[in-house]
């Protein structure tokens, strides 16, 4: 019954199933892993976001090389900040707005540098390629409670001068007369002395897993349906072939009804005497 599984048309029926089954296994497994990174990316920020501040002394190999772990880990810091070294970093949009982030060196008491992320401005409208006013950081001494973030890559665009395409501080460093610590900065959480104006403070980050599961599972079960949409075709098939044997034997079994049999032949009488004879026959009886 289920012979023609084994044709050309249908085998090239079956590889396309399988071709699509594992292309949403893929894609099913792909939105896993992102998941699994986002519930990392959650842990991080439920983990280290509000926790108490951790002196500089304490995480400052952190800034060399920041252990994905200690993401987001507020950093307790004492220092100035180095205005000169400012600058501004395009194509950072915030809530769907583009605009700039603000990131200025901030030159330690103990002698180190590291880079810290102030905040977000809006894109100006004096002047096209610049925000409007970029508001200075406080003079003197500052108290400043930031949060580890990694260092970005180097992107393949340009930047007019006072301003960076990303924070791939690498190459920042190069702009600076003394050394910065190149492996994260911090994204500024608060400064003692306040200061106001202020670029935007950064909205903490959202913690829902978001879709990836749902979307996984979409993909697992298009792969399960394309299975059973092979074998209820296949059974439609098979189920057309047999109804299309039956009519045909039903067919066959009609035309045979239809044929007309030869009749048989009558049999034959002996042949009736004429006249002459029956009188013949009369007068022998009587003895003539």
């Amino acid at each position: 019954m289920y012979r023609f599984l084994f044709s050309s048309k249908w085998l090239g029926y079956f590889v396309l199933a399988v071709i699509f089954a594992t292309a949403c296994v893929f894609l099913g497994r792909w939105q896993m892993d992102r998941r699994a990174e986002t519930l990392a990316e959650i842990n991080r920020v439920v983990s280290n976001y509000s926790a108490t501040p951790v002196p500089y002394a304490e995480i400052k190999d952190q800034f060399d090389a920041l252990d994905p772990e200690r993401e987001w880990t507020q950093v307790q810091l004492r220092g100035t900040y180095d205005t000169e070294g400012q600058r501004v970093v395009r194509n950072r949009p915030l809530n769907g707005q583009p605009g700039y982030d603000v990131v200025v060196p901030f030159r330690l008491t103990t002698g180190q540098a590291v880079v810290i992320d102030r905040g977000w401005l809006p894109i100006g409208n004096n002047t096209p390629g610049r925000p409007d006013v970029v508001p200075a950081p406080p003079a003197g001494e500052v108290t400043v409670i930031a949060r580890l973030k990694p260092a970005e890559p180097k992107l393949d665009r340009g930047a007019v001068e006072g301003q960076l395409a990303s924070i791939d501080l690498a190459s920042f460093a190069t702009e600076l007369p003394y050394p910065i610590a190149t492996g994260a900065y911090g994204q500024l959480a608060s400064e003692d002395p306040a200061v106001q104006p202020m670029p935007t403070p950064f909205p903490k980050p959202a913690t829902e897993e978001g879709t990836h599961l749902s979307y996984s599972l979409q993909w697992f079960a298009f792969g399960v349906l394309m299975f059973i949409g092979f074998g209820y075709a296949a059974r439609q098939q098979a189920r057309n072939a047999a109804i299309d044997a039956e009519d045909e034997e039903d067919e066959q079994i009609m035309a045979a009804s239809a044929v007309p049999r030869k009749r048989a032949p009558a049999p034959r009488r002996g042949k009736r005497p004429t006249s002459e004879e029956e009188e013949d026959a009369i007068l022998d009886a009587q003895g003539y």
